[in-house]
Parts: C-alpha cells; structure tokens; sequence
C-alpha cells in the first residue's frame, strides 16, 4: 500500500491513532483488543519486544476481524516481516528507518510505517515504499520540527507522533497545526501489567481529546 492509497485509508479511520501494546501477554489479548474497540481504536499495534508477540497479534487478527487493523512495532529485520505476515499481521512498524525493512513489508502486502526523525530520513524512506512516516522520538521532534518538514514533504503523506502522546487536547491540537494526521499512543495508554478497566479509561480519554481536537477543526 503506497503513500497515497494509505493515506485514502487513514481519512477515512475516525479516531486516527495507532494503539501501541507494548509488553502485552498472549492471554489478555482478545480482552485488551475488545476494550480498546469499544473506545474506538480500530489500529492496534503489539511491539515484538513484548512476550510472544506473534501469539497476542495472531489472537488479536482472530478476535477483531475486519473491525480493526493488526500488526507489529519494534520491527528490525526482514526476517520479522516475514514473522509478522505469517501469523496473519497486517501493518508493520519500526523505530528506525530500514529501507529493507520497508520493502519486504510491501513486498509482502503490509503497511509499512518506519521511524524517522530527519528530512534525510523521511524522504529515503518514502523511496523505499514507505506507507507513512512515524515521527519518533516525538519528544524530540517539537511540532515546530514537524511544521518545517511538512513544508518540504508530498502534503498527502500521514505523519504520526510516536512517544509522550498524553491524552491533552492542547497538546494534540499543537501538534495537528503542525501538520500530524494521526498519533500512536504507548505508555499513556497501555503499559505490561494495566488492569483492563484502567486501559478502558485510558483509551476514552484519548477518544474524548481527539473529538475536542476534532470539533475545534470543524468550527475553524
């Protein structure tokens, strides 16, 4: 999926964040995925550092169905692709930027959202096939940063915020003036070991920031 045909896609996710579940266990998987569906979170994301993660993404696929799309973070290598695809993983996600990485989840039929934190980086990337950019480590991208490389990059391209995401409207208001088109959303939603009820919590306050984001946008 290019640039373009992802970025078709994304506008049409209401709540455009990507779910990041990182250190989440294969058995409360399919209890973590249904709550998070509830809130509106239709793009769940389970890093490969966390444990088993091919099982938890592979019972993520089989719970949600078409209702959301699943796939892996902290991807580093080729052969993780491969993993990732098999077990039925639809998107592929990576700290860094590793134009084979990025080729062989396209080669494969995943999305492909790699980590970049440089103009240099975001446009070898979209090269290698990239279907859009993860900004990452946000907290050391200010949204000044992103409005400048917005300049320079195709205005179709989705760029997400990785890292310190809370769930303030202000703050993702700054950085949606900045030219972000979405967010992923890690410790302040889900950590190893959060009851189910606090990631419910978690996930509506997020869903609630975005519709304040979303109303401001509208009135403008």
């Amino acid at each position: 999926m290019d640039s373009f045909d992802f970025a078709t896609m994304w506008q049409k996710t209401p709540l455009p964040m990507i779910a990041i579940l990182r250190g989440l266990r294969p058995e409360e998987a399919a209890e973590i995925g249904d709550v998070l569906l509830e809130a509106g979170f239709t793009w769940l994301e389970v890093p490969l550092n966390s444990p088993r993660a091919l099982d938890s993404i592979s019972l993520l696929r089989e719970r949600v169905g078409m209702r959301a799309i699943v796939g892996a973070g902290t991807v580093l290598t080729t052969e993780q692709v491969d993993s990732v695809v098999d077990v039925g993983g639809q998107v592929i996600i990576s700290p860094n930027m590793n134009p084979s990485v990025i080729r062989r989840s396209r080669d494969r039929g995943a999305i492909s959202l790699p980590g970049v934190a440089t103009p240099s980086e975001a446009f070898t990337a979209l090269d290698a096939g990239a279907s859009g950019l993860k900004f990452y480590p946000a907290e050391m991208i200010s949204p000044d940063i992103l409005r400048a490389m917005c300049v320079v990059l195709p205005p179709h391209v989705v760029c997400m915020p990785v890292g310190g995401v809370s769930a303030e409207a202000q703050q993702l208001q700054r950085w949606c003036e900045a030219g972000a088109k979405g967010f992923g959303c890690g410790g302040g939603l889900y950590r190893a070991g959060t009851e189910c009820e606090q990631v419910r919590h978690n996930a509506l306050a997020y869903a609630q920031a975005w519709q304040q984001v979303n109303r401001r946008a509208q009135r403008q």
